[in-house]
This record gives structure tokens, sequence and C-alpha cells, in this order.
């Protein structure tokens, strides 16, 4: 009986295209999340998520994926960001908010002017993983290995900057260079995020695995294999989820999560 009910959604090519794309993103959000946590950008995340709605409005509107017209538009606002937090001294939640909070009105209005398109803010907004194309799967998985591939080579100069950035500076590290690199890298991920878990849930895959692993896990390797652990269970077992009761699989991932979340965080306070 348990057999079928993990095979019997298999038959449906869709279902695979999507499962390949939800284990890829239960992968990468949380290996990125540690950096992301450790620079403390969480709502950097969350604000480049909101961002892209004017990029992937207008790729759908031209009849092109809204990953080709997300990941421009994220890398632009990840760069600007950082570059007006360094040249003009603002703090890092000002000109977040300022940037996120325009561009996301952008979106929606650019939404009412395209008036007519088969652009449905639902799926931006909470993510529709089924309707994951065959060029979205080969541009996740072809991405994915891109940045596994970076992190790898870049990981003991992360993780310094992460933990004392002044001291990586004094060290001889480009740490100023390889934080515009993690908000390039951010911006990618939560790019190829938004097809599964939409603009407004992103964070839930992002943050709350390696917030839950950093719970039970004691250094910084073990969060992220085990924050891994977490993302990948919450997006196979939400889209599971999903499936048979009918509901829309964002949401349901992101909940699987904060109940992971929830689970280690009990365990932290009976310990």
């Amino acid at each position: 009986m348990g057999i079928d009910l993990i095979l019997e959604p298999l038959q449906y090519s869709f279902i695979i295209r999507a499962l390949i794309v939800c284990i890829l993103v239960g992968i990468m959000c949380p290996f990125l999340g540690a950096f992301v946590i450790n620079r403390e950008m969480g709502f950097m995340g969350d604000a480049l998520a909101h961002s892209v709605l004017p990029g992937m409005v207008v790729a759908y509107a031209v009849g092109f994926s809204p990953i080709l017209g997300a990941i421009p538009n994220a890398i632009g606002v990840a760069l600007g960001i950082g570059y007006i937090v360094k040249k003009v001294k603002m703090s890092n939640d000002t000109s977040i908010g300022i940037t996120f909070s325009a561009l996301f009105s952008l979106g929606l209005v650019s939404l009412s002017l395209i008036g007519g398109t088969n652009v449905n803010v639902e799926d931006i907004l909470l993510g529709q993983v089924l309707s994951t194309s065959i060029t979205d799967m080969y541009m996740t998985i072809g991405l994915t290995i891109i940045l596994l591939i970076i992190l790898i080579l870049l990981y003991k100069p992360m993780v310094f900057i992460g933990f004392d950035f002044e001291g990586a500076t004094v060290a001889g590290l480009p740490s100023a260079k390889l934080d515009y690199l993690l908000l390039v890298l951010l911006s990618i991920v939560i790019v190829m995020s938004l097809q599964v878990v939409g603009i407004v849930l992103v964070i839930g895959m992002l943050i709350t695995p390696v917030a839950a692993s950093s719970l039970v896990a004691k250094r910084f390797p073990q969060v992220i294999i085990l924050g891994i652990s977490f993302g990948v269970i919450s997006a196979v077992l939400g889209l599971y989820i999903s499936y048979y009761s009918n509901l829309p699989s964002g949401p349901v991932m992101a909940l699987v999560s904060f109940g992971i979340f929830c689970i280690c965080f009990i365990k932290k306070l009976v310990k």
C-alpha cells in the first residue's frame, strides 16, 4: 500500500518534472540559506523574491519562461542593493525595504497594464510547480550544478566571511566581491524556488530548514547537511500531500518545513 502511494503520482510526467525540481530546490535553498543566515541576510531573501515580479510579468507577457525574466531582474536588484548599502552607508533594512516595495508595486501595476494575458497572479505569488515545463526543469538542473560547483569551491572563504567579515578582509580575502557573489547566487536560487513555492513563500524554503537544523546541529557543516535533508523532505512530502489532498503545493511545502522547525524547537527545549 505504501509503495502504491509513492508510485501512483509518478505515472504522470508533470509530477516527475515537479518532483525533480522540488528536490533540487530542497537542496539548493538550505545550502545557500546557511550562508544567508550566517551573513544575516534573511530579509534580503524575502525582498529579492518580491522584487523579481516585474521581470516575471514581462517574461509571461512575451511568452517566455518566467525564469528568463526573473534571473536578470533579481541579479540587478541584488547588486543594486549591495551597491547602495556600501556607497551611501544606508542600512541594509532601509535600502532593501525601499527597493523591494517599489519593484513589487511596479510588478503589480505591470500586471494591470498588460491585462488580457494568461498571467495568473496566484501562480506567481504561491508557485505552481505542477506546471513546470521540460525547459524549466533542464534550466533548474543546469543552474543547480553551477551553483553547487561555485559553493563547493568557495566554501571556506564564504564561511570565513560569514563568521568574521572584517577578519577575512584583513586576511586578504576579497570580502566585498564575495559578498556581491553571494547576492548573485541568492538571486538565482530564489528564482529557482519561485516556480515551486512562489514569491510569498520562498523564505520558507530558504531559511526555515536551516533554522531548524541550527537548533539541533552543533557545527556549520552539520547545519548545512541537516538543512538540506529537511529541505528535501519538506519539498517532496509537501508535493505528495498536495497531490493527494488537492491543495496548493507551495503552501503545503512551507507548512511541512515549519512543522519540522517546530519539532526541532521542541526537541531543543526539552533537551
